[in-house]
């Protein structure tokens, strides 16, 4: 994996984040809830790559821009969810204006 593989790049216009590894799109898909709150809705990594860590860079890229911009973010997606789970230091970003059940079950 060379370094431009590992450079998490925000994609406004589809509204993800994305991580292109060897060829393969991962991403992270969001909807923007207010002006400073994102809602993180679906994380898909290419079936060859599954197991590589390539889904928890993605996830840390995407966490690292909401926090550079002064984000809050709501995980909806499960595999955005277990990762903050697994990394609570995170929640220093997580919506507690919007928590996840505030949804209505939209987790996949």
């Amino acid at each position: 994996m060379n370094e431009a593989s590992t450079v998490v790049k925000q994609n406004t216009h589809r509204h993800r984040f994305e991580l292109d590894t060897d060829g393969h799109l991962s991403i992270v898909e969001y909807q923007m809830v207010d002006d400073e709150t994102m809602a993180l809705t679906h994380t898909e990594v290419h079936p060859e790559l599954e197991g590589k860590g390539i889904g928890s860079r993605l996830v840390l890229g995407t966490l690292e821009y909401a926090e550079r911009n002064n984000l809050h973010i709501v995980p909806l997606c499960p595999f955005v969810a277990a990762y903050i789970k697994r990394h609570p230091e995170w929640n220093r970003i997580v919506s507690k204006t919007y928590p996840a059940s505030s949804f209505g079950g939209g987790e996949e």
